[in-house]
Order: structure tokens, then sequence, then C-alpha cells
């Protein structure tokens, strides 16, 4: 694929970018959230339908999956978009705004689906170039749910040897980074996200004689307070973690000390190894703490996604495209990872591949100044959109032709 044809793809995906406007404020104004999503899944599979493709269903889940084939045999190359929103009561004011109480596309996976919807238009229009399959892989459950895992577990990577997947690519959008503006790195780009729960047992008693009770709410802020050091004063800054308890609960009045005291929180980590250290540290700390004060504590860490580790080989790829398509100064390599989550995590463990963001910030914006994502109000910016499609399209085309020992182009 020369230059040309990275300039007719992205010609293109302008030209259908209204379709893939459309499409995003359809889901915009319905949003679901978890693992079922039955509106989103009939949208979507109706939307494959009706280009010509066989959508999937997942049996245990909302998903949808389809495949398109290429004119000539080769690996498969997986293409991914999230599809569930967040219980959140909209406050953009758009004319598209939500339409149902307490839940909003408020992290843009709305955008990511038209994307990809898009993209696959845009594949069909090129299947003869296609050395393989693309697999469309449409997944509810981002927002905590684990919905990449269980679709793998559904089988989504299973075929045979010559039709393996090579390679896999997902796009995240956001407003944190200018518009049509391409961000990402190799190796670590999001941290793993484990769930913290401390209960803390001590010996309730009146508030006038605290000697005579073990108090839980000051045993608690001593852990508190000790994480965060264990932290600062144990943990490489250059292989960081981050600890936060953001949820505390103790006690009924004024004039009772409870008998028990719980926490919840996060545990982010950007490496296997820091992550199994720190969480092997974090339980000797709550319960040497509680012990030396004269409580007990049970210590639950439930694990969340891992760490979401982006293929070096494959980023090269990806930043040929992305130059390629917006020019060089638009594809900007993130100094240092983030510490937020993401769940494509567990393909990667399975396929090289990346995940990027997508700036779509306002124009002529501080993207430090508008609500981010996760936001009731965080808005997007739409034409951003159509480098999203082009580029789903440019990665598949490329990284299946170079698999193929076709032209590197």
């Amino acid at each position: 694929m020369d230059e040309t044809d990275r300039n007719s793809l992205l010609d293109a995906a302008r030209a259908i970018l209204p379709t893939v406007i459309e499409i995003r404020r359809r889901l915009h104004r319905r949003p679901e959230i978890g693992l079922e999503l039955p509106e989103t899944q009939r949208l979507v599979a109706a939307d494959l339908a009706g280009i010509g493709l066989t959508p999937r269903l997942g049996r245990s889940l909302g998903s949808v999956t389809a495949i398109i084939e290429g004119a000539r045999p080769g690996p498969t190359m997986l293409l991914r978009a999230d599809m569930d929103a967040l219980p959140l009561q909209e406050d953009t004011g758009l004319e598209f705004a939500s339409e149902t109480p307490g839940a909003m596309h408020a992290c843009g996976h709305d955008t990511h689906v038209a994307m990809l919807l898009g993209a696959a238009r845009l594949l069909l229009e090129r299947r003869d170039e296609l050395c393989g399959r693309v697999l469309l892989m449409f997944q509810p459950g981002e927002e905590g749910y684990h919905g990449a895992r269980v679709m793998l577990e559904e089988g989504l990577l299973d075929a045979p040897p010559e039709s393996a997947a090579t390679g896999a690519f997902a796009i995240h959008i956001g407003t944190r980074y200018e518009s049509s503006t391409i961000n990402f790195r190799p190796g670590p780009q999001l941290a793993s996200g484990d769930t913290i729960r401390i209960t803390v047992r001590g010996r309730g008693g009146h508030a006038s004689a605290p000697h005579l009770s073990v108090d839980p709410i000051a045993v608690a802020a001593q852990i508190i307070v000790a994480l965060q050091t264990m932290v600062t004063r144990t943990v490489d800054a250059f292989d960081p973690a981050v600890i936060t308890i953001a949820d505390f609960h103790a006690g009924t009045t004024t004039n009772v000390i409870p008998e028990t005291a719980s926490m919840r929180g996060t545990m982010r980590t950007v490496s296997a190894e820091r992550r199994a250290a720190v969480k092997e540290r974090l339980k000797s700390v709550v319960e040497g703490i509680a012990t030396a004060l004269g409580a007990t504590a049970e210590v639950e860490l439930e694990a969340g996604y891992p760490v979401t580790s982006n293929d070096p080989g494959f980023c090269d790829l990806v930043r040929d495209e992305a130059a390629a398509l917006i020019g060089d100064g638009a594809v900007r390599i993130m100094p240092a990872p983030i510490m937020g989550s993401e769940d494509f995590s567990y393909v990667l463990e399975q396929v090289p591949g990346a995940i990027v963001f997508l700036g779509a910030a306002a124009p002529g914006v501080d993207p430090k100044s508008v609500p981010q994502n996760h936001s009731n109000r965080v808005v997007f910016d739409e034409p951003a959109m159509a480098v999203g499609t082009a580029l789903y399209a440019a990665v598949a085309l490329r990284h299946l032709a170079r698999r193929s020992g076709g032209p590197p182009g």
C-alpha cells in the first residue's frame, strides 16, 4: 500500500464519515451497561448483515463478531471495538444525548463501534487486497466486567493454525489529546487494575473511654498512611505502583466506637513482577499494623485487568501507517504509561498487537481544560473518527500483507 493508497483510504473514511457519525449518535442515545447489551448488539449485527457480513452472537454475553475473508489465504488480523457505557447521568446538552436515565457513553465506546463498522466498509471495498482474514470483535463489558476475557473463553481466537490471529489492534478515543492525533507507546501502555478490600476488626465501646476498646477507625487510618509510605519508600519510581483507598465505612453515631471498619480501593502497576510484589507487601503491611495495635485485619485482593503491553514490532507498523495517513507531527509517542486499565490486555497477552489513543479534544482548545473520559460532560470531536476509521483499515491491510509475504507497501 503506497502513499496514494493511504491517502485514498483516508479520503474514503472522510466520505463515509456522515454514516459513521449517524451510527455513533444512534448508539449514544441508547447506552447499555455491562455484559448484556441487547439493543447495541442488534444494531451492530444488523449493520454487519446490511453490508454483506455474517454476524455471530456471543453465547453468554452480548458480543458480536464477524469475519471479512480476503481474496487470498493467510492469517487473521483482529480489530476490536468495545461497546458498553458507564453508569452516569449525561450532562452535555447534546442534541443526541443519552435517553437512558443513569447511563452514558462517557468513555467513547460508541465512537469505537462506529469507527470499526466504518472500517469494515473500507475493508470490504478492498477485499482483493486482503491476504487472509479480518476478525471484527465487538465487545461488551470492558468497564470492569472482563468482557474480552469472556470472549476469549468462548473461543474468540479458535482457528486452524494457518488462519490463527497474528495481530490485534484497538483504538480508544480520548479528550486528553489533540483532535485527530494518534498517541501510543511500545511496551506497557496501561496499568493492571486490582481491587483492594480490607476489613479491620477491633473491640467496640464507649467513645469516652477509648482505652477500654480497640478502635478500628484509628487502626484503619494508620493502615491508609502506611500504604502510601510503602509505595513511596519500597517501590522503584521507574517501575511504579499506585494504591488508592477510595471508600471507607465505619461507625453509626458520635459516641460509639464500632467493632469494624471497612475500606475499598485500587492497586495499579505496569509490570507483572511489580504487581505480584506489591500484592504480597500490601498484605504484610495491613496485617502487621493491625496486629501491632491489637486488632485484626482481613485483606481481599480481587484480580482486575492485567497490564496492557503493546508489541514493539507491531507499534512500528502502526506508527508508519498513522504517519502516512496524518503526518509525522500528528503521531505522538507517549513518554510514560497511563495508570488506567483496559481489558484488551487479555487479547494482547495472546496475540502481538497494540492499542492506541485517538485524540478527540475540540479543535483550538487545550485538552487539559476540557472534561475527560468518564466525565458526564465529556464531548468528543466527531470528525476525528475519520482518522480512526482509516487507521483500523490501514493497519489490517498492512499487517496481513506483511505476514503473507506481500509487498511491505
